[in-house]
């Protein structure tokens, strides 16, 4: 018994004429899993072959690259192309310095990590530490309190109003700074700049109370930008005072 959506086999096979029946056997293979799955394989196959057999271009001896800050030669190369165009115009009068010629040569980077770190520590209007051998420094970076060692990786800081603190064996020299930048290099060398610095051993309690009560004061009652900017500024460095007091 055969049901409606059935149809009987001899029935189909006198209805149907051969190159119908040989049109239904390909769309059958073509349409079937078993005929896709090979033909899939076949084409990833090709792929394959042909990716890999592309020549591989190696980097010629032209080809410039870019060197890190680390491998340039620790020597100091002069404006070359500005004095040689400065004595073709003006042959009698000697060219002036560049800025180049005011810096000194990085020192190289060693091959192992020293000791010491070299620290130094610099103000507006006098340095305060120059080529000083340390252990540690702690410095207070916006993104929070950071310890540079010999052989740290070079990365620039900026500081917020903290503690700066150098360890050196067992002491430990403590400053106040009201902000600034660190320059760590990847020779061992750091450099720190600040607006201002006071050892911490200097700081009058009293007085960091009072400025902290006016400074909140004037912020309150501040009314233009330039007032708000001028107390909040105040009011930060002068609550980082007290932590570092009370704390």
């Amino acid at each position: 018994i055969w049901s409606d959506n059935q149809s009987h086999p001899s029935i189909s096979s006198h209805l149907t004429s051969p190159e119908d029946k040989r049109h239904r056997q390909q769309e059958a293979t073509q349409h079937s899993p078993c005929f896709e799955e090979p033909r899939l394989f076949s084409m990833l196959r090709r792929a394959t072959t042909r990716l890999f057999s592309r020549p591989i271009i190696a980097a010629s001896a032209t080809t410039k690259v870019r060197p890190f800050a680390s491998d340039m030669p620790a020597v100091q190369t002069a404006d070359e192309m500005f004095v040689e165009a400065w004595r073709k115009v003006v042959p009698n009068i000697d060219p002036p310095k560049t800025p180049l010629s005011f810096m000194q040569p990085s020192p190289p980077v060693p091959s192992s990590i020293p000791p010491k770190l070299t620290f130094n520590f610099y103000l507006p209007y006098s340095p305060e530490l120059s080529d000083k051998e340390v252990d540690m420094v702690i410095v207070p970076a916006t993104t929070g309190q950071m310890g540079i060692l010999p052989g740290h990786v070079g990365t620039i800081l900026e500081l917020k109003p903290g503690v700066l603190a150098v360890h050196e064996g067992n002491d430990v020299t403590k400053y106040f700074i009201s902000g600034g930048f660190a320059f760590v290099h990847p020779n061992s060398v750091t450099d720190i700049m600040a607006l201002e610095a006071v050892p911490i051993d200097q700081i009058d309690s009293r007085l960091v109370q009072k400025g902290l009560t006016e400074f909140t004061q004037k912020l309150s009652v501040a009314s233009t930008d330039y007032e708000k900017a001028e107390a909040q500024i105040g009011v930060d460095v002068y609550s980082a005072l007290n932590s570092t007091l009370t704390g």
